[in-house]
């Protein structure tokens, strides 16, 4: 179980300036050492905001020279708070919440023993003042820097699949309150969703799966004048890993800036998700795509890579 942990989080998070010297602490005192946790403060012209990034060595991981694989946790979002409009933490930070919080569970395990098998390098953006935008159906938090600088810090070169966690509330395409996962994305292909990922879920809410529907516009890069879902796919633009969605969901559209809306049960069922694809990860029993068939589509049908790119200039 994750509820302690989610709920210190965003007791962590719940506040109009984030402390660098907290969030360090907050994970030493879970276990890590300062080299395995990184905050960089980026500011561009619309603002500032911090950058997280927690490594989580695994016993055979590939920091040791070992051959498990490296699982990726992508905390997506536009920004925590939208100070100066709204007091709180808005519900576009679950993400933030959701990566931290598995994060930080992860840390106290190896401390007391139970190490992963692989590593796992956690990341995400601190956001407090992040301006909000217009969106249908509800509006969207923007960010206070460019999707290019958030992919930039997020996304990891040793990741070697990700699980990027969004809310995704703001749509009336998915009707159901939870989390949901999204098919495997590879390099500009939407492919099949990953049954060991379905098999997963299912233990661990106890409910017949949820997959949400993506879409080309989906994986295409922002500021492309496309509509888009939200942010939950853009860390694929950037990398060759499979990447899958981990979207917080709910039954009615809710604003990515209301407050009020962080469901901690919610949150807490998508980081055990989060948790146990990692373990599982790690020791070879999860798989996100099959790379045979992949191979086929690719013999078939050529590179969709260029999906990955702004396009071409009318």
């Amino acid at each position: 179980m994750a509820l302690k942990q989610v709920i210190e989080v965003h007791e962590l998070l719940e506040t109009p300036v984030i402390n660098e010297n907290e969030i360090k602490k907050f994970f030493i005192d879970r276990g890590l050492n300062e080299a395995e946790i990184e905050i960089r403060k980026v500011r561009e012209e619309k603002g500032e905001t911090k950058f997280v990034k927690i490594h989580i060595k695994g016993k055979e991981g590939r920091s040791k020279g070992g051959t498990a694989p490296t699982l990726g946790i992508i905390g997506c979002l536009g920004g925590i708070g939208a100070r100066p409009h709204k007091i709180g933490l808005v519900s576009d930070a679950d993400g933030a919440i959701t990566a931290l919080a598995a994060a930080a569970k992860l840390a106290e395990m190896r401390k007391k023993g139970d190490v992963l098998k692989g590593d796992v390098i956690a990341a995400t953006h601190l956001s407090t003042h992040s301006p909000i935008i217009p969106h249908e159906p509800v509006p969207f938090m923007g960010a206070p820097v460019s999707m290019e600088t958030m992919n930039k810090h997020e996304v990891d070169e040793q990741m070697e699949a990700i699980l990027s966690i969004d809310t995704t509330k703001g749509n009336r395409i998915i009707n159901s309150r939870g989390f949901a996962i999204s098919p495997t994305v590879k390099d500009g292909y939407i492919l099949r969703v990953s049954e060991d990922l379905l098999d997963i879920m299912q233990i661990v809410t106890g409910k017949m799966p949820v997959v949400f529907p993506i879409t080309t516009q989906d994986i295409t890069p922002y500021g492309n004048d496309i509509y888009h879902l939200n942010s939950i796919m853009q860390p694929a633009i950037v990398t060759n890993a499979p990447v899958v969605g981990v979207a917080i969901t709910t039954e009615v559209p809710v604003p990515g800036c209301a407050t009020g809306a962080n469901h901690c049960i919610d949150i807490e069922m998508a980081a055990r998700f989060v948790i146990e694809v990692a373990k599982s990860w790690g020791e070879g029993k999860c798989s996100f795509y099959d790379e045979k068939e992949f191979n086929k589509l690719l013999s078939l049908y050529g590179s969709l890579e260029h999906l990955k790119t702004v396009g071409k200039k009318s």
